[in-house]
C-alpha cells in the first residue's frame, strides 16, 4: 500500500514546547521597562576582564577575580561574565547622557553550594539624568514587583551596603 497525504483531512497542529519560566519573567521584566521608556542594549557572554572587572573599578587583588570564584576561557584574558554590568559601561560609552537602558542575560559565577547554580539570569538597568533620586527608584521596583506578582504583596526596603552602589537597599516582598 502506497503511502499519500490526504489533502481533505483537518490540519494537524501540534504545539511544541513553551517559554522557559525564567525568560518569561526576564521577559516581563523587560517589556515593562521598555513601556516606560528604557531601551534594551545587549553584550556578550564572553566578556574581557578589562569589561567585567577594570573599567568596574574592581581591584585586581578583588577575589571575584580568583580562578575559584570566576570561569576562565582561553588565556585568563576572557571570562564567562560575571554580572551584566559590562553591557552597561558598552552602553555609557556608546551614549550621553540621559539614558535610560536595560540588559538582561545569562552570568556566571563559581558558587558551588546547594543554594546557588553556576548560570543564573540577571537583569540590571541604568537611568542617569538630572534631578534622579531613590524615591524614583523605590517607585519603579513598587511597579516591577506590582506587575509580577498583583497588587497584593508587601514590599520592604531595608538598607543594605553595596561597594558598587550607593544608596543602596534590599528588597523583601511578602505575598497577603
Amino acid at each position: 500500500m502506497s503511502e499519500h497525504n490526504d489533502i481533505s483531512r483537518p490540519e494537524l497542529i501540534i504545539d511544541r514546547g513553551s517559554l522557559h519560566p525564567i525568560n518569561h519573567m526576564k521577559d516581563s521584566i523587560m517589556e515593562l521597562l521598555t513601556s516606560l521608556g528604557f531601551e534594551i542594549v545587549d553584550g556578550p557572554e564572553i566578556e574581557t576582564e578589562e569589561f567585567n572587572f577594570d573599567m568596574l573599578n574592581i581591584k585586581k587583588s578583588h577575589p571575584a577575580r580568583q580562578m575559584h570564584d570566576t570561569f576562565y576561557v582561553e588565556n585568563k584574558s576572557n571570562l564567562l561574565r560575571t554580572h551584566t554590568s559590562p553591557v552597561q559601561i558598552r552602553g555609557m560609552l556608546e551614549k550621553k547622557p540621559p539614558l535610560a537602558f536595560i540588559s538582561g542575560g545569562k552570568v556566571y559565577r563559581k558558587d558551588d553550594d546547594a543554594t546557588h547554580l553556576p548560570m543564573f539570569h540577571q537583569v540590571e538597568g541604568i537611568y542617569v539624568d538630572e534631578s534622579v533620586s531613590f524615591a524614583q527608584l523605590k517607585d519603579l521596583i513598587y511597579k516591577i514587583i506590582y506587575s509580577l506578582f498583583g497588587d497584593d504583596v508587601e514590599l520592604r526596603f531595608r538598607p543594605s551596603y553595596f561597594p558598587f552602589t550607593e544608596p543602596s537597599a534590599e528588597v523583601d516582598i511578602l505575598s497577603k
